[in-house]
């Protein structure tokens, strides 16, 4: 089953949701970045909350940028996600190696710590919103719920997760978003709660075999449920070598130049995806050229 997200609404347009399945967009992330199974829990569901909350965007050319920033052993974590269900991500440390807990789950909250989460989004406008909290948990469900009803004032549900095979492959991930729209009645309000109650796992509701549509009718299938929209997502990173050589112009002639004279090719990784790409001395000093072409016809 290819990753989607699915939009829906719920008691008369009182209630949006989104849910998705995640389980080759996190397994992807795993492999180009090698995590050890903590990393790619916590980044698995970063990556599922990042490709559900960039679907709400209505820009084509729409940006969500989630950060997270730990006092624990990992670091952090930068998801980015665009309005089309492509998302990116990567964690600072991703071989960080934790016992299990108490439990028998992933020690997510452990690898992150305590520290801050930020949600940034980018729509066109001269600066982009930036809405920042403290963790509450780490464990990055809990903190995006927390941030929907501090940051903007939206009560939610947010319900993540990922579970690994023996062998360190990615076996399900997914989760949803259930929101209450501006004037939701208390009885709607009661009765969400109550079912949100009964759920104890979405992990464990996706290893049954639900899709999203499964688990949306599962919490809502009593208010209404109307399925919105279905929409793929993917890991995606948009980099190129010609975006690189972007990035390598800028550092500059003086230093471009000594890199040249240095004789030794240079490699430049992208964070996002891992990909490397290599620039010969040759390649460098044509950079140069052009840099030095285009600044003289400015003339």
């Amino acid at each position: 089953m290819e990753d989607y997200i699915i939009k829906a609404a719920a008691a008369d347009y009182q209630i949006r949701a989104f849910a998705a399945t995640t389980i080759d967009m996190v397994e992807t992330a795993r492999r180009a970045h090698n995590t050890s199974p903590a990393a790619t829990a916590a980044l698995g569901r970063l990556l599922t909350a990042g490709a559900m909350m960039g679907s709400m965007m209505k820009g084509e050319e729409d940006l969500l940028t989630l950060k997270i920033e730990g006092t624990g052993p990992i670091g952090g974590i930068v998801v980015t996600a665009d309005s089309h269900g492509n998302v990116k991500g990567y964690v600072y440390d991703p071989e960080v190696l934790l016992p299990a807990r108490a439990d028998g789950k992933l020690d997510v909250s452990g690898a992150i710590g305590a520290g801050m989460l930020q949600v940034i989004q980018d729509v066109g406008l001269k600066e982009p919103y930036v809405g920042q909290i403290a963790l509450v948990s780490g464990e990055i469900a809990e903190d995006l719920t927390y941030y929907y009803a501090t940051s903007e004032q939206t009560p939610s549900s947010v319900a993540l997760g990922v579970l690994m095979n023996r062998e360190n492959t990615v076996r399900q991930a997914g989760g949803f978003i259930i929101q209450l729209l501006p004037g939701t009645d208390e009885s709607v309000i009661g009765r969400l709660e109550r079912k949100l109650s009964e759920i104890t796992s979405v992990t464990a509701m996706l290893d049954r075999g639900m899709t999203p549509e499964d688990i949306l009718k599962e919490v809502l299938g009593e208010f209404g449920l109307e399925i919105l929209e279905k929409r793929p997502a993917r890991f995606h990173c948009s980099c190129s070598k010609s975006r690189v050589e972007k990035a390598i112009v800028s550092l500059g002639e003086k230093d471009l130049k000594e890199l040249v004279e240095e004789g030794e090719p240079m490699e430049v990784n992208c964070h996002f995806c891992n990909t490397s790409y290599t620039f010969t001395p040759e390649e460098m000093q044509a950079i140069l050229d052009r840099g030095r072409a285009g600044r003289a016809g400015e003339v």
